[in-house]
């Protein structure tokens, strides 16, 4: 699986607000993805979250008195700041934010931040009214025209009691807007668009009832994250209702004909295509404007009719990469390269649904990635973010086979 903080060196920063409970779940989630982690901590910090703790979950020494000369000489704030590939203060105080935007470097935190030369993201934590004053939106602002990303805050409840705008964005979210920015820093589809369709579609039948299918939209999911993480520029076609990930375009569909026109906007400008959406091939031909009752009919009659196939409409767009899905029970690589061929598609992934815990629904695929040049990848059961590295990886190989034989 791709892992884009992969023996990464993020500093941690932490100051003094309550919301610093929240930075040991976000070191813990930092280690997950396998990344070295550096803990620079502000006194105010320490009232919260002792150093011990957080050298427990990190494995390294974590720096909180600047002036601590045993411990400034096997690290200082210089040596961390030029090793690190990127710096998050979680929580930013507004205290430590008047302090950056200003050229202060009187703790750990401020120190490291001023001889550093990585991406720094800030997440604000505060009271709302601390927040909106103007102070500090014009500190906030001075940072963002400096290079910094600034990530929240969120609304909710306070530690004042009250509720508002001021509260630290969730440790989850953190790591996906931290592994975003490192991606469009150094990742290998940097600069490419990449449009990824998932979920089924509905199509509406009365104001209560639809006709769908049973795909979960994890995989395209999975497949929007991994390409985000890889530097690419992600537009996220979904009919799922599962909540949108950070760091991508989302746009939400309902029908086939939604997702139909989405997509043929999305992908003029496009580079690469993933079509993991199950997309209804049936219409009903009238919508009843009342919920249908059942009153005096035994049965019911619905007439439909078929909805433009997508893949089609784009097959004549031959500057876009295209891959496909084929969701078969049976004959899985024939039926899957025969639709390939038709289409047009550079790869298609065939995805035996008979297969126990595979496919709609669950949290793995088996695949057999199938590609134009015959080529037949047999990726076996792997979980949908596994697969979606694989998926990446051959479209990559694709991509440098076209760009060799056309010179």
């Amino acid at each position: 699986m791709y892992r884009v903080l992969n023996d990464k060196r993020i500093i941690l920063g932490i100051t003094g607000s309550i919301a610093a409970y929240k930075s040991v779940i976000l070191a813990r989630l930092l280690k997950k993805e396998r990344a070295n982690i550096d803990v620079v901590m502000s006194d105010g910090a320490t009232k919260f979250v002792t150093p011990l703790t957080l050298k427990a979950i990190t494995h390294e020494l974590v720096m909180s008195n600047i002036y601590d000369l045993q411990s400034y000489l096997k690290i200082n704030h210089v040596s961390v700041a030029e090793r690190a590939d990127l710096i998050v203060i979680a929580p930013a105080t507004a205290n430590t934010i008047a302090k950056l935007a200003n050229g202060f470097s009187d703790n750990p935190v401020t120190a490291t931040v001023l001889a550093s030369r990585s991406p720094i993201v800030i997440c604000p934590a505060m009271d709302g009214y601390m927040y909106k004053n103007p102070i500090t939106m014009e500190n906030i602002s001075k940072l963002e025209d400096r290079g910094f990303y600034v990530l929240g805050p969120e609304t909710g409840d306070l530690a004042s009691g009250l509720s508002g705008e001021g509260r630290m964005v969730e440790p989850g979210k953190i790591l996906e807007y931290i592994k975003t920015t490192l991606g469009h820093i150094s990742g290998d589809f940097k600069g490419s668009k990449i449009v990824v369709s998932a979920g089924g579609t509905r199509e509406k039948l009365d104001p209560v009832r639809h006709l769908t299918n049973r795909s979960s939209g994890k995989m395209g999911y999975a497949l929007a994250e991994t390409a985000r993480d890889r530097g690419a520029e992600v537009v996220l076609v979904s009919a799922s209702k599962i909540e949108s990930p950070i760091g991508v375009n989302f746009i939400a569909v309902e029908s086939a004909k939604d997702m139909e026109e989405v997509l043929v906007e999305q992908c003029s400008d496009a580079d690469i295509l993933i079509m993991a959406a199950a997309v209804s091939d049936w219409t009903p031909v009238n919508v009843n404007a009342q919920k249908m009752k059942k009153d005096f009919d035994d049965s019911l009659e619905i007439k439909l009719v078929k909805t433009t196939d997508i893949l089609e409409r784009l097959k004549t767009n031959n500057k876009l990469v295209k891959i496909g899905f084929a969701a078969e029970t049976e004959n899985l690589v024939p039926n899957a390269r025969k639709k390939m061929i038709e289409k047009k598609l550079d790869v298609i992934a065939a995805n035996d649904v008979s297969y126990p815990d595979s496919g709609f629904e669950s949290e793995n695929n088996k695949i057999i990635l199938v590609d134009k040049h015959g080529g037949e990848e047999d990726l076996g059961m792997l979980t949908k973010q596994e697969a979606s590295t694989k998926i990446l990886d051959k479209i990559k190989t694709i991509i440098k086979i076209e760009t060799k034989r056309n010179g």
